[in-house]
């Protein structure tokens, strides 16, 4: 207080004693609040001590050291509150109920946040060239008790667990693919289930089943990389002409057989054409006949119309009308001059001579 002027000193002073003044009735109104608060403190120390919280996503594995059914017990504890006795008495160890991932790459960022990472599989292919392959291994906690007592509480199912088992399996499946197979899609798809199913039947037995091994990438040394890349275009080449030369031999069977369909076809019309003028030449044979037919019934009666005719002319009065006839035929005349004397002479007054003289009645008729 030496530091500070007279006015400042006295200020100060004041407000001290103010204070002071006050001090004996803010504790005698905190009393009812210290003891809240000590309740409070002692709930959460209890809470702390005989209570433990499994989440929604973890089992519970509950260790009893001292007490009755001493070890570790075979109930799987789900979400909720437990009950334990404090001081290492008993204990409640947690382990991940959801999907695991495990990285196993050279590129950490590359994998996912939450995952557990581990350096990329190094595999020898079959045919002597080393490979890093990046793998995802998605697995879950399929039996807690089994898991807790053959590897371990904690992160042991990874380190202990999963993590020593995951290369070798990889090794023993990926390894068996040559350099070029490693792109072959469908065989390294199959090598992995391979590797899931080894994986499996090693860590079933402890409680842990994979669910999927998937290759993210792989890579080979840049100088074997760029042996594969070289290959590989001297492959698709080869593939190409051969793709080329297939085109080419489909095309030339392809024109070959347009032709051969338009001989054929051209024979076909030609054919249609002969079948056209055959039909025609029948329908004409055939109205040709049927008219030459029809004429013929037609001369056929005409004929027999005239022979009808002339029976008729034959019959009773046919020399009369025929007499008629030629009186017809004399009246257009105005001078005929006939000799009228001797056999054959002609006397228009004489019928019965012109009847005889024309063979319309033969001789002494009336």
């Amino acid at each position: 207080m030496d530091n500070y002027p007279m006015s400042q000193k006295s200020f100060f002073g004041d407000k001290l004693k103010e204070r002071l003044r006050f001090l004996p009735i803010s504790l005698r109104l905190g009393g009812p609040l210290k003891l809240l608060i000590a309740g409070v403190v002692l709930i959460i120390i209890f809470y702390n001590l005989f209570f433990v919280y499994v989440r929604p996503d973890e089992y519970g594995i509950k260790v009893v050291r001292i007490g009755i059914n001493p070890g570790v017990h075979t109930e799987v504890y789900h979400a909720g509150l437990t009950f334990i006795l404090p001081f290492g008495l008993q204990q409640m160890f947690r382990l991940p109920k959801g999907v695991q991932v495990l990285e196993l790459t050279n590129f950490p960022e590359t994998a996912a946040k939450a995952a557990r990472k581990d350096r990329a599989a190094h595999i020898q292919t079959s045919d002597g060239f080393f490979v890093d392959v990046d793998v995802s291994i998605l697995y879950h906690i399929k039996d807690p008790y089994l898991v807790f007592t053959t590897i371990g509480p904690g992160t042991l199912f990874e380190d202990n667990g999963i993590i020593p088992k995951a290369e070798p399996a990889l090794k023993e499946t990926l390894g068996k693919l040559t350099t070029e197979e490693f792109y072959n899609s469908p065989m390294r798809v199959k090598k992995t289930d391979e590797a899931r199913n080894r994986l499996n039947n090693e860590l079933n037995l402890k409680g842990i089943e994979v669910d999927q091994v998937l290759v993210r990438y792989f890579k080979y040394s840049q100088e074997i990389q760029k042996n594969i890349e070289e290959k590989k275009l001297q492959d698709q080449m080869v593939f190409t002409n051969r793709a080329a030369a297939r085109a080419a031999k489909e095309e030339a069977e392809l024109k070959k057989i347009i032709q051969e369909g338009m001989v054929i076809s051209a024979v076909e019309l030609e054919k249609g054409k002969a079948y056209v003028t055959r039909k025609i030449a029948e329908k004409d044979l055939y109205v040709r006949t049927k008219k030459a037919e029809a004429n013929l019934l037609v001369k056929l009666a005409e004929a027999e119309r005239v022979r009808l005719k002339n029976e008729a002319l034959k019959g009773i009065g046919s020399e009369r009308m025929v007499g008629l006839k030629m009186a017809d035929a004399y009246q257009g005349l105005d001078v005929i001059i006939l000799p009228s004397d001797g056999p054959h002479g002609v006397n228009p007054l004489n019928l019965n001579n012109t009847l005889q003289l024309f063979d319309v009645r033969k001789g002494g008729g009336q």
